[in-house]
């Protein structure tokens, strides 16, 4: 039996060892090949891995060490503001842009809390995302107007506690109080005040206009 032949990596380039190194998580394929073909027609940035799930772009980002990463918001496995928290517990340097489709005040909020450089929406023009990508490999923070003023707005706004946050995901979802007192053993009337304050907080006159509330700025997953 003939030995298997030996693979040998072809040397670096001169153009990608100078160009920025990218990584890609998202769990859409065409959005990825989109992204890929995109950033390849690129002089100074070239793709070195691609990730389907939260989980593998992690473990990507630790055997490639890009020098930005592209994360999509909502991933299986694990989101993107936990690929944003895992990364930067290991280098708190980290560049890594949020690329999602999500533009509620909320996501926002929790993405760049995490320590995302950057916040874009991917209907974003294609030179104002490669900019971005440039300006965040430079160690700037990248936040288009639209989402600063949402993320503005959250951080002067009142947050939800924990436990109205638990009670307007189970809101959400169609529980009633008594559901939502037996499933967080608490008592009922306990439940009716923070359902009040949650309806205050969010500026709504229902239950049912909380929750499109809840949805529309991401403190819920839609």
């Amino acid at each position: 039996m003939n030995p298997a032949p030996t693979v040998v990596a072809a040397p670096a380039s001169p153009r990608e060892q100078t160009a920025i190194r990218v990584l890609i998580a998202d769990d859409h394929e065409v959005v990825r090949e989109g992204l890929v073909a995109m950033i390849g027609r690129q002089a100074d940035m070239h793709v070195v891995a691609q990730a389907a799930d939260g989980i593998e772009a992690v473990r990507l980002w630790r055997e490639q060490r890009p020098d930005v990463a592209l994360v999509d918001l909502r991933m299986p496995g694990l989101d993107g503001v936990g690929v944003v928290g895992q990364v930067r517990a290991v280098d708190a340097m980290a560049r890594i842009l949020i690329l999602t489709t999500y533009d509620g005040d909320e996501d926002i909020y929790r993405g760049m809390r995490a320590g995302a450089m950057a916040y874009l929406l991917k209907d974003a023009p294609r030179e104002q995302l490669l900019d971005c990508i440039r300006a965040v490999h430079a160690g700037n923070t990248y936040v288009p107007p639209d989402v600063a003023a949402k993320l503005t707005a959250q951080a002067a706004g009142e947050r939800l506690t924990d436990r109205e946050q638990e009670i307007l995901v189970l809101l959400a979802a169609g529980d009633s109080n008594k559901s939502i007192a037996r499933k967080l053993m608490i008592t009922e009337g306990t439940v009716k005040t923070h359902v009040k304050s949650v309806l205050f907080k969010l500026g709504a006159a229902s239950r049912t206009e909380a929750a499109a509330v809840a949805a529309r700025r991401g403190l819920v997953q839609r």
